[in-house]
């Protein structure tokens, strides 16, 4: 399923103030993707919810609370400004 797809699918509410505490949708859907990946991998630490969450939730939703309740960090990349290189002067013969 298409992970976009997948942001219809979870609670809007929680989407919309995870959204507001990224700031980036590509990297929300990023972060969201790997978490759900963890969450149902079933073995180990890290597929242990790290918030509260009843049986009912979906994975997406937990996913999403934990951003919300910045259980999970991320770093956002410095944007660097890209320069377009300068030709090269040609010596005149």
């Amino acid at each position: 399923m298409d992970y976009t797809l997948r942001l219809f699918l979870m609670n809007a509410e929680l989407a919309r103030k995870a959204a507001d505490k990224v700031g980036n949708p590509n990297v929300l859907i990023n972060l969201v993707s790997r978490r759900v990946r963890q969450l149902n991998s079933g073995g180990g630490g890290l597929s242990r919810p790290l918030v509260d969450a009843p049986a009912s939730m979906g994975v997406a939703d937990i996913a999403l609370r934990e951003i919300i309740e910045e259980k999970i960090g991320w770093e956002m990349p410095e944007v660097t400004e890209l320069i377009r290189p300068q030709p090269r002067k040609r010596r005149k013969r």
